[in-house]
């Protein structure tokens, strides 16, 4: 009988030190994942913030593309009544 509780002591013991690398094993991937975490939150806030600056430049950029397509009529208006004046007149 004391041979029995020898074995089981043995057994409880392999548990826990089973148990302890499984703990020690967790607490490494939880402070791994709280540090991506922390990561991941940084370029959150950066994307955020660049996001806001393309925001805020898009209606100057619009401003823009409607005067060059202004700019490019104007020149197109201009070559036909050259061709216009030249040949047809």
């Amino acid at each position: 009988m004391s041979e029995m509780s020898f074995k089981q002591a043995k057994e409880l013991v392999e548990r826990m030190e089973f148990s302890e690398l499984a703990l020690k094993n967790a607490t490494k991937v939880l402070d791994d994942s709280y540090k991506t975490l922390g990561k991941a939150s940084e370029n959150f806030e950066q994307t955020l913030n660049k996001q806001e600056q393309v925001l805020d430049r898009l209606p100057h950029a619009d401003k823009k593309m409607s005067l060059m397509f202004l700019a490019v009529a104007v020149n197109i208006g201009f070559i036909l009544g050259l061709v216009i004046g030249k040949y047809i007149l």
